[in-house]
């Protein structure tokens, strides 16, 4: 079999779900900014992959996921009560960044980072949902690819040091707090993740 290069793309998109019967703009990545990755490093959910890469640079695109090919349906026993306690900094409650909505990183005891969304929070308890935060919906993506073409060695030394967990990938070379990448890093790290 034939080796494929790993290709960098960029695109541009507005994603959308459907809140209710209504089409809700939930994520935008600009052409100023766009959403860049190196194909076949499993930056991206896997359909979004397969659906952008026969598409050519400067072509449009309009296209659905499902929620099975996207981040699978809400799972009841990943909303958690934890003990308000692990919430605490020098012995007081972590009123600034624990509260109702908050998105909130998190490490399991392996060392694993993610990100839990606090449901509520009560005397003893903090409820918190582990679930994507777009699990159980349909995302509908429009776009354009602004950039597609073989990745450099860099931009794929970018993607392993990622992978690594040695910084961003994203090929901007520098993620400190101006990375200028595209990135609203809810993946943990710059990554150029958005939501997928």
């Amino acid at each position: 079999m034939e080796h494929q290069p790993n290709l960098y793309i960029a695109v541009a998109y507005k994603l959308y779900t459907d809140n209710n019967g209504k089409k809700e703009l939930v994520e935008e990545a600009t052409t100023e900014k766009p959403f860049q990755f190196v194909s076949g490093f499993g930056i991206t959910l896997d359909a979004f992959e397969q659906k952008v890469l026969p598409i050519e640079k400067g072509k449009n695109f309009d296209f659905e996921l499902t929620k099975d090919d996207a981040y699978g349906d809400i799972e009841k026993e990943r909303i958690l009560d934890l003990d308000r306690s692990i919430f605490t900094i020098n012995g007081h409650f972590d009123h600034e960044h624990i509260y109702k909505d908050a998105i909130v990183p998190l490490q399991n005891e392996d060392g694993n980072h993610f990100y839990g969304r606090v449901l509520s929070v009560s005397d003893d308890k903090v409820k918190m949902d582990l679930n994507h935060p777009l699990a159980g919906k349909t995302l509908h993506f429009v776009g354009q690819v602004v950039e597609k073409r073989e990745a450099t060695k860099d931009e794929i030394q970018g993607m392993i040091n990622r992978l690594s967990g040695e910084g961003c990938g994203c090929g901007c070379h520098d993620c400190g707090d101006d990375c200028d990448c595209g990135s609203d890093h809810h993946e943990g790290g710059c990554g150029c993740g958005h939501c997928h």
